[in-house]
């Protein structure tokens, strides 16, 4: 089938059934975390410190999480309301949601965010969905946006999926238009399923990209491509993981202990530990 872009606008596409089903797919689970903990490294955060992150095209809060395991506090930003209302039931103590387009520009305050990560939403500003929309004037803007709400010294990375070169240009050019440095890290290059476009984006000068990853993955849920839909809307007919864990306190203090083993830097534990989420809006 065509790419989800060239189907229907995002706030459609994603509609109550596709955010469930996005939530709930462990392949799409297990690369989402895959892709939003790569994000994360390419920020090059120094270590034990806790960043205010902005995370654009959060979707169902898949990234959300992972920004918090890292222990940074974060926003999420997405059009659509069905992804936000999944995104909403997870428990957080660190994270937050708005609703935005970010084709518009993004509506906070100058040098509000530490930094910002993006997992499979950029590329949805190259297709004009009405008449009015022109897509070079919507990555305009959202760069431009975006370079303002940073605070100097802070970085990007963004991660999407472009259709063909030509778009990776144009959404790379649009970001040095709005002032910054950086480029695309391509990682596998060499993989026609694990080939991950990121833009890292910062305002230094003399800033140079990371270096990308090379040796193709093996086998497994996070080495395959994954372009904002499942196997199904491209012919292949997985089967979805049914139902969902219940994450009551138990369970997110048995995972915390579990990342202490690992060796990861992990919150403390405190009284607001698996709480869940009121609704904020």
């Amino acid at each position: 089938m065509s790419r989800p872009e060239l189907q229907t606008p995002p706030e459609l596409f994603y509609n109550d059934k596709m955010s469930k089903k996005y939530n709930s797919n462990s392949r799409m689970v297990g690369i989402q975390a895959e892709i939003s903990d790569r994000c994360i490294e390419l920020l090059n955060i120094p270590p034990g410190q806790s960043y205010f992150i902005l995370d654009v095209g959060c979707g169902s809060g898949l990234s959300g999480e992972a920004l918090e395991e890292a222990g940074h506090v974060w926003l999420g930003v997405d059009i659509s309301r069905d992804m936000l209302d999944v995104a909403n039931e997870r428990e957080t103590d660190f994270g937050d949601l708005c609703q935005h387009d970010m084709g518009t520009g993004l509506p906070f305050r100058p040098a509000t965010f530490d930094g910002c990560i993006s997992v499979s939403a950029l590329q949805w500003l190259c297709y004009a969905q009405t008449s009015e929309q022109v897509a070079k004037t919507r990555l305009l803007r959202f760069f431009s946006s975006l370079y303002a709400t940073l605070k100097r010294g802070s970085r990007a990375a963004l991660q999407f999926y472009p259709d063909s070169t030509e778009q990776a240009v144009l959404i790379s050019s649009c970001a040095a238009r709005a002032g910054f440095t950086g480029g695309l890290v391509i990682d596998y290059p060499n993989s026609t399923k694990a080939k991950k476009y990121y833009l890292c984006l910062s305002f230094e000068h003399g800033y140079k990209t990371p270096a990308a990853k090379r040796a193709e993955p093996e086998g497994g849920a996070a080495a395959a491509k994954f372009d904002g839909g499942s196997r199904e809307r491209r012919g292949h007919r997985g089967k979805p993981k049914k139902g969902k864990v219940a994450k009551t306190r138990n369970w997110v203090l048995a995972k915390k202990d579990q990342q202490r083993r690992q060796g990861r830097d992990v919150r403390d534990d405190n009284k607001f530990t698996g709480r869940k989420r009121k609704d904020k809006f």
